[in-house]
């Protein structure tokens, strides 16, 4: 019966190893991975070089927070701001995606990066009800940050 259990633990372990390998998250100094998003319109989504930073909502709370700030930017702001913004909707029903979110979010004046699996931005810190502010620098974090409110979120990006 020991002997079993053993089996079974070390076989446990042996399958974990490669997925907790896969997940490192970022810390200053790390580069940033690739990530492969279609915005809210079906679009390519990537970071390009010299892009500054990365706005993160992991959740409909920051998303909320993000596109409230932004859009009340005049357009163009991610581009000003030299940002890319990108969104996980991993947890979001389909039905819920297809017919509310993805259509009041194309009416927004800014292309935001689209997670459908959570594996995709799993390296990103997040907090909950928290837009997470990536600053890069030649693609490799400089530092990290988290706004919840709208006063934190504008001066984060230097919208003050």
């Amino acid at each position: 019966m020991r002997l079993a259990h053993l089996r079974l633990t070390a076989l446990s372990l042996a399958l974990a190893l490669p997925l907790g390998a896969l997940a490192a998250p970022l810390i200053a100094g790390s580069s940033l991975p690739p990530l492969s998003l279609e915005d809210q319109h079906g679009k390519a989504v990537s970071v390009p070089a010299g892009t500054r930073v990365i706005v993160f909502a992991a959740d409909k709370a920051a998303s909320d927070l993000a596109n409230e700030v932004l859009g009340n930017e005049k357009p163009g702001v991610l581009e000003r701001l030299q940002a890319v913004y990108v969104a996980d909707i991993s947890g979001m029903p389909s039905l819920v995606t297809k017919m509310f979110a993805l259509p009041a979010m194309r009416a927004l004046p800014f292309p935001i990066g689209l997670a459908r699996e959570s594996a995709v931005l799993a390296d990103l810190p997040r907090q909950k009800a928290a837009v997470t502010v990536i600053r890069l620098a030649d693609g490799k974090v400089q530092g990290m940050d988290h706004a919840k409110d709208t006063a934190q979120l504008k001066q984060m990006l230097g919208l003050n």
